[in-house]
Parts: structure tokens; C-alpha cells; sequence
């Protein structure tokens, strides 16, 4: 009798989650995408900024929110100079998968644009001058991708203007 009982539970069990695996999908409405991550080829003279995004599925194919990310580099090529970039803004994204026609679950390709603003402060070392030189308003755009490895977790990669030119990191879907 156990064994009829346990077997049942396993089958039950390998059924309903036969049936959510089928169902999910690597974006839809109501989700809520966080990105952390590193961005290389930051604005000015390169470097590595650390930033993130979060957005909101407002419909099966967009997402909408917010990014920010920092970078900073003391002694640019041996100059004296310093720099740091702060930038944030809002953010949209269009989800191409059902689109193209890309039936998998584990891979969220996508593509955006946003408006935000990015404050540049650079200086020398040794002296009280400093600027803000290139900071104000500015168009964003972006294309990247996501590979979940599991349901809610994955990696990203994105191309554009966040907080570096080359954007990658983790993934959290909620």
C-alpha cells in the first residue's frame, strides 16, 4: 500500500512539474527583472562601473523601470587626473521571444531605449580644480540578452548606454 501511495505522489509530483515547465516562459506580464552587474568601456576613459537595472512587465513583450550605475578611476594614465560617472534614469524594454518565435524558456532576448542622466566629475590631483564637463540629459539605448540556468536565476549581457558600454552580470526574475 505504501508503495502504490508513493508511487501515486511521485507521478502527481512529476506531473505538476512537467506542466510548470512547459507553462513558463523566460518573460511575461507581472514579472519583476532585476540586473546586477559589472559594465565595461564606462564613459571617458574606460574603466569598469558596478550598476543595475530593475524593470516591470507592464505587457507579454514590455518591461519598464529604472537603472543606475557608478565608475570611477584615480590616476587616468599616470596623469594625476581623477573621474567618476554616476548615472541614472528610466528605462523600457521590448521582449523579442514571442516575436521571433523562440520557444525557450531559459533565453530572454531583448531591446530598449530610456532617458536619464549621468553627472561626470573630473579632476587633478593636488589641485582644488574639478569639473562637471559632459554631465546633463541623455537618450540610453540597449540590446542584451538572459540565460536563466534556473527559473529565477540566470546571467545577462547587455550592449548600449547604461553604465558602460558592455554590461554583464546576474539575473533575478520574481
Amino acid at each position: 500500500m505504501k508503495k502504490v501511495f508513493y508511487s501515486s505522489l511521485l507521478a502527481l509530483a512529476a506531473i505538476v512539474c512537467f506542466q510548470t515547465n512547459s507553462l513558463a516562459q523566460s518573460y511575461q506580464k507581472g514579472d519583476k527583472l532585476l540586473n546586477l552587474g559589472v559594465g565595461l568601456g564606462t564613459y571617458g576613459a574606460g574603466g569598469i562601473g558596478l550598476g543595475g537595472s530593475f524593470e516591470f512587465g507592464i505587457h507579454d513583450a514590455i518591461s519598464v523601470g529604472v537603472l543606475g550605475g557608478y565608475s570611477g578611476r584615480s590616476n587616468y594614465l599616470g596623469s594625476g587626473s581623477n573621474w567618476s560617472v554616476l548615472t541614472f534614469g528610466a528605462r523600457g524594454s521590448y521582449h523579442f521571444n514571442e516575436l521571433l518565435k523562440l520557444d525557450d524558456d531559459k533565453i530572454d532576448l531583448y531591446a530598449g531605449l530610456g532617458l536619464g542622466y549621468r553627472n561626470i566629475s573630473w579632476g587633478y590631483a593636488g589641485t582644488a580644480y574639478s569639473s562637471s564637463y559632459g554631465s546633463g540629459v541623455l537618450l540610453l539605448a540597449h540590446i542584451g540578452g538572459k540565460y536563466y540556468f534556473k527559473p529565477n536565476l540566470g546571467v545577462f549581457a547587455e550592449l548600449g548606454s547604461g553604465f558602460g558600454t558592455l554590461q554583464a552580470g546576474i539575473a533575478f526574475k520574481f
